[in-house]
């Protein structure tokens, strides 16, 4: 009996490696029936897997550089390797604080006075229903998108400027004083979001109209045979249909909590606002590019990077808590 119950377990270990052999077999053939049916589908997808493999992941290599004292003529692997020196220069520093807070702040204006924007448009523009009045107005708000940030700062300096501008001409003439809109600290977080909000709010529309467009008119019409005005319907059809896309979108924009974009914030910093509007973007490009401090700005973009991902897997995970599809 000692001698055949090892020869059984012995068996039995090589059915369940045949078993797992023909299962992994088996998945595999299925994978490639996939592929080669819907491969007109991964063939569209192909440009855009290129893409990010060639400018997001193989860039990341360069991420080593935050743990070393780069310098260009010794190349990457040349460089000393120094460990988490830049780290603990960031975090012991005194202008982090304040850069990280005004970071905050400009997104936190993004997420509270921004995001909802888009929203309300949609639930207008969706009741509006003369076509050519609805598709008139969409055309007008649509097109700030396309402009460059560049653009839209020297507009802002034509209308805000102290000398020969509308808006303090306009407070002249009221018998107002002027202010100095483009030099002034308290101006400048008023001034970033409603640039925001008239480049983006438009273009941030489309996806919730798509989303409005594919609610059932069956709802809508069983609201009206009850009694239900429009604003009703919106509050109790509309806003819940499109609810998971709203929470998708959210997600996705907590995890640019630390990225703002640099060209827009730098336009319209100067000496008086720096205290309140420099950013991680634009320390960045002080340190690294103005001051050659590559290692230094490569291990704060390696910490913006590591605090959006936590985010996102954070607010996805509280997204599913509550029943939500969430991003993955």
């Amino acid at each position: 009996m000692a001698n055949n119950q090892p020869q059984q377990s012995t068996g039995d270990s090589l059915v369940v490696d045949l078993t797992k052999q023909q299962i992994r077999q088996a998945r595999k053939k299925e994978i490639l029936k996939s592929i080669v049916k819907n491969k007109l589908l991964y063939l569209m997808i192909l440009p855009g897997v290129i893409y990010f493999i060639i400018y997001k992941y193989i860039p990341m290599y360069g991420l080593i550089i935050a743990f070393k004292d780069y310098k260009p003529y010794l190349g990457i692997m040349g460089s000393e390797w120094v460990g988490f020196e830049h780290f603990v220069r960031l975090f012991t520093s005194s202008e982090f604080y304040g850069i990280f807070r005004n970071t905050l702040i400009l997104f936190g204006l993004q997420i509270i006075v921004f995001f909802p924007i888009p929203i309300i448009l949609s639930l207008m523009l969706n009741e509006v229903r003369t076509n050519w009045y609805k598709r008139g107005i969409q055309t007008l708000i649509y097109i700030p998108h396309f402009m460059s940030w560049v653009v839209i700062v020297s507009i802002s300096y034509v209308v805000l400027t102290l000398d020969g501008g509308i808006i303090n001409g306009m407070l002249e003439m009221m018998g107002f004083s002027k202010i100095n809109f483009l030099m002034s600290a308290e101006w400048f977080r008023p001034m970033y979001i409603i640039q925001v909000i008239w480049r983006e709010a438009g273009w941030g529309t489309i996806i919730f109209l798509a989303a409005i467009s594919a609610v059932d008119i069956q709802l809508y019409e069983a609201a009206r045979m009850d009694g239900a005005g429009r604003i009703r319907q919106m509050w109790h059809i509309t806003l819940p249909s499109i609810r998971s896309v709203i929470i998708v979108l959210l997600i996705l924009k907590i995890g640019d909590v630390l990225e703002l974009g640099f060209e827009h914030v730098y336009l319209l910093l100067n000496a008086s606002n720096r205290g309140v509007g420099e950013i991680f973007d634009t320390y960045v490009y002080t340190a690294g590019l103005r001051q050659g401090q590559f290692s230094y700005a490569t291990a704060v973009g390696f910490f913006k990077g590591i605090v959006g991902l936590i985010l996102v897997m954070f607010a996805n995970r509280l997204a599913k808590k509550f029943g939500e599809e969430g991003v993955y």
